[in-house]
């Protein structure tokens, strides 16, 4: 049996039309995705609605949006999970990011961050067959829900944020020829891990268990034990307790 849902989509273009929420009204069945919903939209009620989608199965990212105020993958985001029969459904960009139309956003700053560490998209594994035959994928989809997520983000562009913080625990992890001290030097800085505020909810969104929030506190831990064999290494501690 289909619903009758009430969708409340954000609506924006470069700032050419002042920011507003456009209703819709969506006859949709329960087990259905908010994508279906607003693809409906855009077939039936709306040419103009701009939005972004591609694989339609989590694995790309493209469909990322704000859904009632949380960070989903509309394509896997059942109707029933998050309203009712004639409930309201309020959809929007994710934050953090400069709006191009409706409910695009340009991810471009979160990919140049990635770049500077390094990106990694394949990690070593051990092969169930021929490793020529065996490649192992990063769980990271560059979907930008943590960024958007991120309450720092929105105090500071200077930022590197999670997306790129996890990558570059990744890339120290398996530098594969990056230069690991390069890496080590954007980690360890105000606006890099030290910034971060450990609210967690990077990766209470992250779709495919990337876990930046835990990416963040690795590197944490592993330069404020660099830092100690430093001072142990020029022998500091060892002056500072008399020794």
């Amino acid at each position: 049996m289909a619903w009758q849902v009430q969708f409340r989509v954000f609506r924006s273009s470069r700032g050419e039309v002042p920011a507003h929420f456009d209703p819709f009204t969506v006859e949709i069945k329960p087990d259905e995705t908010v994508l279906d919903g607003i693809e409906r939209i855009w077939a039936f009620q709306d040419r103009t609605l701009t939005f972004r989608h591609a694989c339609h199965h989590a694995s790309c990212g493209s469909c990322a949006m704000r859904v009632n105020g949380v960070e989903k993958l509309s394509c896997v985001t059942y109707i029933q999970d998050v309203t009712s029969d004639g409930g309201t459904l309020v959809v929007e960009p994710l934050r953090n990011f400069p709006i191009v139309s409706d409910l695009v956003v340009d991810v471009s700053p979160m990919f140049h961050r990635m770049h500077e560490v390094g990106m990694p998209i394949i990690r070593s594994a051990e092969p169930l067959g021929k490793p020529e035959n065996f490649n192992c994928f990063e769980n990271c989809i560059e979907c930008g829900m943590c960024v958007s997520a991120c309450p720092v983000m929105l105090t500071s562009n200077q930022y590197l944020g999670p997306a790129a913080l996890a990558a570059a625990q990744r890339t120290i992890a398996e530098p594969r020829g990056v230069d690991v001290r390069s890496i080590w030097q954007l980690a360890d800085d105000e606006n890099s891990v030290w910034r971060c505020h450990t609210a967690f909810e990077c990766g209470e969104v992250c779709p495919s268990n990337g876990d930046p929030a835990g990416a963040i506190m690795a590197l944490r831990r592993r330069l404020i034990l660099e830092r100690i064999k430093s001072l142990f290494g020029r022998g500091i501690l060892a002056r500072q307790r008399g020794g």
